[in-house]
């Protein structure tokens, strides 16, 4: 799963660690306008 993160955050351009705060987000069942609602 690293391995993919690490890919994703090198073709957005953004830290492994914001992309691994996304999946977990996801993760948990958080709904993609809602991430997009409220991320700081």
């Amino acid at each position: 799963m690293d391995t993919i993160n690490n890919r994703i955050a090198a073709e957005l351009g953004v830290r492994n660690e914001q992309v691994a705060a996304a999946v977990e987000l996801l993760g948990e069942g958080a709904t993609v306008p809602f991430i997009a609602r409220y991320r700081k």
